[in-house]
């Protein structure tokens, strides 16, 4: 499935906390480039990534008490 992560509504947000999330319910994502999209979340801009199929409850629940707004795609 593919999702728009749109912004981050967090008072503060956890940075390492949204890192570790995309790491973890992303295909085919490394921990620098993670790191590197959580970084254009914050800054205001929308990424896109893939979600396993068996990710995608757990995904969507994670994002979700992150304060992370998403789109899903496909």
């Amino acid at each position: 499935m593919q999702l728009n992560l749109v912004s981050c509504d967090a008072h503060r947000p956890d940075k390492r906390a949204i890192s570790k999330c995309i790491l973890e319910i992303s295909s085919n994502m490394n921990p620098s480039l993670a790191y590197e999209l959580t970084e254009i979340l914050l800054e205001g801009d929308v990424i896109d990534i893939e979600v396993e199929d068996k990710n995608t409850g757990s995904a969507l629940r994670t994002l979700r008490k992150l304060s992370i707004d998403y789109e899903i795609i496909d």
